[in-house]
């Protein structure tokens, strides 16, 4: 992990840009974290299915599986947007 800079040397477009950095990482970040919570959603809801499965004496079939629901979890704008670019309004 970085050191913060010495605040008394630093200039402020350095700070300025030093900010935009890290606000830059933290939504790449944040993006990947979203990602992964899909991800983790997703198998914990087959796990549940296939215990359930079990318990009522079926077997699971992939053919079986909600495709639209797989779909709505793992859809996502993308990735954040790039700081050069301006942002959204509102």
């Amino acid at each position: 992990m970085d050191v913060l800079p010495d605040f008394t040397t630093i200039s402020d477009d350095d700070l300025k840009a030093l900010i935009e950095r890290y606000v830059h990482e933290e939504e790449e970040v944040s993006y990947r974290r979203r990602l992964l919570h899909g991800k983790i959603d997703i198998l914990r809801a087959e796990l549940v299915d296939r215990v359930k499965r079990r318990h009522a004496g079926e077997q699971s079939s992939l053919s079986e599986v909600d495709i639209e629901r797989l779909t709505e979890i793992l859809a996502h704008r993308g990735p954040p947007p790039d700081l050069d670019e301006a942002p959204p309004p509102g």
